[in-house]
């Protein structure tokens, strides 16, 4: 797999959660193997400022996970001309965000479709509990995009899609991409950067230890992803 290409350094905003990660007890998973989820984020002309926040807010998965067996992340995410990049599985929430701080953003088109695929690849594999999509927007064809978020869904893979903004081609897209995969939608603004940390808390959770441990889980956020998700299938 490609490897995030360099940049100067990260700003004082990562660099503080860097340290206080460093600084806290090693992760290790309680029982049995990490839930695996593919965290894919757009890299795209811009979105350095939503980069950033995002960087420093990888290690709430980590941390909300550490009862529940633990968790493994493959960072993707496009930029430029025709760049994609995805990091092996890492159960290090420091050594995500350090690979994250690495990553200066370019303008391009977005590629959501190679994450689909990305994610298709790791989870024939190796089950992968969910994806989630952050970016702001949408280029491709809608179609394409919903037939692979919904052979994703056919493996188990549900796709969340968090979605910065207000684009309305974008949300329509994202919403349809959610639901094909038995996955859920979400709006977030770019100044709210609780409202992402607890979305990704949410899909974190649910990545590590299911739908059960996604509704013990409280708050009006994890609600409200819950309340998206079809229902279990009834037995045969």
């Amino acid at each position: 797999m490609a490897q995030p290409p360099s940049r100067p350094g990260p700003t004082t905003e990562v660099a503080a959660f860097l340290d206080k990660v460093a600084r806290m007890p090693a992760v290790r998973p309680a029982r049995g193997k990490p839930g695996r989820l593919v965290f894919a984020v757009d890299a795209t002309a811009s979105r350095q400022p939503a980069w950033d926040r995002a960087c420093a807010l990888t290690g709430e998965m980590f941390l909300a996970t550490r009862d529940l067996g633990g968790l493994a992340v493959s960072l993707a995410y496009w930029r430029g001309f025709l760049e994609f990049a995805a990091t092996p599985f890492l159960t290090d929430g420091a050594e995500l965000a350090r690979r994250m701080a690495t990553v200066s953003c370019l303008g391009g088109q977005t590629q959501i479709l190679r994450a689909l695929r990305h994610a298709m690849n790791e989870t024939r594999q190796d089950k992968v509990g969910a994806l989630v999509l952050v970016g702001d927007a949408v280029e491709e064809d809608v179609d394409a995009l919903c037939h692979a978020a919904g052979e994703l869904g056919l493996f188990g893979t549900p796709v969340f899609c968090f979605h910065e903004g207000s684009d309305r081609v974008a949300g329509n897209a994202f919403r349809q991409m959610a639901k094909v995969s038995g996955g859920a939608y979400a709006p977030f603004d770019s100044s709210a950067a609780e409202t992402l940390r607890d979305l990704l808390r949410a899909v974190a959770v649910f990545a590590a230890g299911g739908r059960a441990a996604l509704a013990a889980l409280p708050g009006a956020t994890a609600a409200r992803i819950a309340g998206q998700l079809p229902g279990p299938k009834a037995a045969r």
